[in-house]
């Protein structure tokens, strides 16, 4: 295990200025518009009373490309020129980033470039495609998809979308939270899965700043916790590329831009396995009848396998994706 240390250095920056504010996740809602789903909020007796506290989903399994990604990879295009729109654009991604960025291009009259790891989902990269993006693959424990990325993007004159480190992708994700909290305003804690941070630090800007106070939880696989063992160091801690179920959570470190945000409102990271996350998914599809991708599925693991530590009276849980073909989600149930 290395460290980085440009996370101190982001943290110094955090203190100085926010990346984002709530002003720009309500701009980026504004902005968005008509664009994205405003996803439903699902209640169930039955897992109110499996936690013991009232639970309130947040489904970005029903957003369009089936994950929370697009409202950031929108945000982010939206706010290009008409001549790097004609351009086109670049990203990097495991699937649901790819998708986001791929539709959003299409929607907004551009072009897109993504890079994916070889053993992506097979159904995340046939949708990303079926948008009408350009894949380029890439080995994801051997090589380095920011340097591929970029080098494209020298190449052919075209602008980077990054999945999750940039302030425009942040404030768009952020807009989860934001029509969480316009629906249930008094909740008491925000549960939400943790990748490389962007939808935390997002959704963690938006909640404290509507209702300071919330508890902000987040929620990563066990063997991706590069942020839970960040946040003990105190700085941004870079682990071996995770090989567990949750895909879209498989980053080695937190963002430069993402962790400091998530170091001041975060109140806590905490950890499931892979089988918590399959039984997440079972219980999403057996009693919510929601198809729900591992990823999107770790929030709802926390709260089921009690690694949520004393929750609150009312809890708001993000399910960020539904991404998974009937082939991988029936391998992956066993």
């Amino acid at each position: 295990m290395t460290t980085d240390s440009a996370g101190v250095a982001g943290s110094h920056a955090e203190s100085a200025s926010p990346v984002i504010t709530l002003d720009d996740v309500r701009a980026a809602a504004a902005r968005i518009e008509g664009a994205v789903h405003r996803t439903p909020v699902v209640r169930s007796r039955t897992l109110d009373g499996l936690v013991g506290r009232e639970v309130f989903l947040k489904c970005e399994n029903f957003q369009r490309i089936g994950a929370f990604k697009f409202r950031g990879a929108y945000n982010s295009l939206a706010q290009l020129s008409a001549e790097q729109l004609a351009r086109g654009v670049v990203a990097y991604s495991s699937g649901n980033h790819a998708q986001a960025v791929a539709l959003a291009a299409r929607e907004l009259g551009s072009s897109a470039v993504i890079v994916m790891p070889e053993d992506a989902p097979v159904a995340k990269r046939v949708a990303t495609e079926g948008y009408g993006a350009r894949v380029v693959t890439y080995d994801r424990y051997t090589e380095d998809r920011v340097a591929i990325g970029e080098k494209i993007a020298e190449e052919g004159g075209l602008a980077v979308i990054p999945p999750f480190d940039h302030p425009h992708t942040m404030a768009g994700q952020g807009t989860t939270a934001l029509e969480l909290l316009e629906e249930v305003p008094d909740l008491d804690a925000l549960v939400v899965p943790v990748g490389g941070g962007g939808l935390m630090a997002g959704c963690a800007t938006a909640a404290t700043g509507l209702r300071p106070g919330i508890r902000m939880v987040g929620v990563e696989p066990a063997d991706g916790d590069d942020t839970a063992r960040s946040l003990a160091a105190g700085h941004r801690v870079r682990i071996e590329v995770p090989r567990g179920l949750a895909d879209g959570q498989a980053a080695s470190t937190p963002g430069e831009l993402t962790f400091p945000v998530n170091q001041r409102l975060v109140e806590s990271v905490v950890l499931v396995g892979d089988d918590e996350i399959r039984s997440a998914m079972r219980f999403a599809f057996e009693r919510l009848k929601m198809l729900v991708e591992p990823s999107g599925a770790t929030g709802l693991a926390a709260l089921l396998s009690g690694r949520v530590e004393n929750p609150p009276e009312r809890v708001g849980v993000v399910i960020s994706g539904g991404n998974i073909g009937l082939e991988r989600f029936i391998e992956v149930m066993g």
